[in-house]
């Protein structure tokens, strides 16, 4: 007689990464309402200090307005303590309360969300700009590492709290540990495109001189053994050398991949069992 599974329990696999889904979509919109709550408010017709940040390695272009006049200055990156003085100075100069909100943006870049934590840190609300959904002059071809001006990011931070949500799209920035956690993934794809690199490196080497080998484990033996080139010709001293260096960067890569992997097993194991933990706990 076939055995009923207890209460509480998950019968099959299936069933597991059915719960989870929805455990995973609750919170989706849980972080979606959040995020709409910001996007509702209105802040046409009040007094607000519209900021905006061009970032570049040494200087910061701050851009300020209240709506009818712009204001803008160059600091040094990273000074805080000028940014702070340049936000109550526009204040002063374009005639707002200093109580009055501060809303700043930036474009989504290397910089990642960094300064957006310290921005929210001294009260000020701030949205990154995903670079790909900013409008671009057709004219005027935009290379992939130009930046928008920061007086093109006030125009668009306007419309965007004015009403026209269409104008731009908004990064979703994630907490410090799902951040984190993007680390690990992001490390093992760059791993693997410097293995497929490595590997082609060594075989364009030996192509050069007319030598089609499989990069294997004996590879190393080979080299040992007096290759010859296409000609008949021994290997350069010099090639050789540039080979075993090749192939050890090779393998260190390949074992670092491998510790990732085993590392990934690891952790999937782990969240599966609090996972359970979680459902089982959910549907007692």
């Amino acid at each position: 007689m076939k055995q009923q599974p207890r209460f509480g329990a998950v019968e099959t696999m299936k069933d597991r990464y059915r719960i989870s889904s929805r455990l995973l979509a609750t919170r989706q919109k849980r972080i979606k309402k959040m995020t709409t709550i910001l996007q509702s408010k209105d802040y046409s017709g009040k007094a607000v200090l519209y900021m905006a940040m061009e970032l570049s390695n040494a200087k910061w272009k701050l851009g300020f307005s209240n709506g009818s006049r712009d204001r803008s200055v160059t600091i040094v990156a990273g000074d805080w303590k000028a940014s702070s003085h340049q936000i109550g100075l526009a204040k002063e100069k374009l005639h707002l309360p200093e109580d009055c909100p501060v809303i700043c943006c930036y474009e989504a870049g290397r910089d990642g969300f960094w300064i957006h934590r310290m921005l929210e840190e001294l009260g000020i609300t701030n949205l990154i700009f995903d670079s790909s959904s900013i409008e671009v002059n057709r004219r005027k071809r935009r290379t992939k590492t130009d930046k928008v001006d920061v007086k093109a990011l006030l125009r668009l931070l306007q419309r965007y709290l004015n009403g026209e949500r269409k104008a731009v799209s908004v990064v979703q920035v994630p907490t410090l540990d799902e951040e984190d956690q993007r680390r690990f993934n992001r490390e093992r794809e760059r791993l693997i495109k410097e293995h497929s690199a490595h590997i082609a490196r060594i075989k364009s080497l030996l192509v050069q001189h007319g030598v089609r080998k499989p990069i294997d484990r004996n590879f190393p033996e080979w080299l040992e053994a007096t290759p010859r080139d296409g000609l008949g010709n021994e290997l350069g001293p010099n090639l050789k050398t540039e080979l075993v260096r090749e192939y050890e960067r090779l393998q260190l890569v390949k074992r670092q991949i491998k510790e990732l992997h085993q590392e990934q097993k690891r952790r999937i194991k782990e969240e599966e069992t609090k996972a359970m933990k979680q459902i089982i706990t959910l549907m007692q």
